[in-house]
């Protein structure tokens, strides 16, 4: 099941894509990254909406004395506060929701790169089983995994001075950091949820970093390409929050 509705599609539209653009396995994946991006748009319109509607029950007059109300008695205040969700047609999940897809697409991604880039006779018949009939497998297989200085199949170093610098590891912290923040909606101190989302804008970077620095470059190129398109989705939105990149006495002056 996970093969024929996950990895199959992902390796035949992986070599789709590097047929057409000229047997360029990096461009191919960069491609890759905008077409999940297209497809997941309406997951992502569904999170805008999800998180502005949060915020806005966040400000509610009902919502902060219920909050006064019953500060001091937890279970009672997560009842009130679900029947409010219900009330003004929250889903307390939905801007979770492309979040959590994406780690299937990742999961999926990777496996999904490492198959496509077979070399041994071993990996290229475990490929020729993931291959639909319309793809020419024979003109494409062995796929070229150079890209820029990258092996896509091995983990991503540049050599500076005799050391390898995990150039798009550090590149892929940084965009995840900056999509963090700037797709954070405003917060007031003490807000409830406020708390969580410092705390994923601090740890999630690392986590990403640390998965493209260990894995394929293929995953590490995938993670910055979809950071770039997913800030620039925003920002043709006119959804980015670009005061919280400033120190706080500044954002609010």
């Amino acid at each position: 099941m996970w093969d024929t509705l996950i990895i199959n599609p992902m390796v035949n539209a992986l070599l789709w894509i590097y047929s057409a653009v000229g047997h360029n396995f990096g461009l191919a994946i960069i491609l890759f990254t905008l077409l999940v991006r297209l497809i997941t748009y309406p997951l992502t319109t569904q999170q805008m909406k999800g998180a502005s509607a949060m915020q806005e029950m966040q400000k509610s007059k009902k919502w902060q004395e219920i909050q006064k109300k019953y500060k001091d008695n937890k279970e009672k205040l997560a009842q009130e506060q679900m029947a409010l969700y219900k009330e003004m047609g929250i889903n307390p999940f939905g801007s979770c929701l492309p979040t959590l897809i994406q780690f299937p697409i990742i999961i999926g991604l990777y496996q999904a790169v490492i198959r496509a880039l077979a070399v041994t006779p071993i990996q290229l018949l475990d490929l020729s089983t993931h291959i639909y009939p319309f793809i020419n497998a024979s003109s494409l297989i062995p796929l070229n995994n150079r890209f820029l200085w990258m092996d896509l199949s091995q983990p991503e170093r540049l050599l500076v001075f005799g050391f390898g610098v995990p150039i798009l590891a550090v590149f892929v912290v940084i965009t995840t950091y900056f999509q963090s923040k700037l797709m954070t909606p405003p917060s007031q101190p003490g807000e409830q949820g406020a708390q969580m989302a410092q705390a994923m804008n601090l740890y999630m970077p690392f986590l990403m970093g640390w998965l493209a620095y260990s894995f394929s470059s293929g995953l590490a190129l995938y993670f910055l390409a979809s950071n770039v398109f997913t800030i620039l989705q925003y920002a043709a939105m006119g959804k980015l929050n670009w005061s919280n990149l400033l120190p706080k006495g500044l954002a609010k002056g």
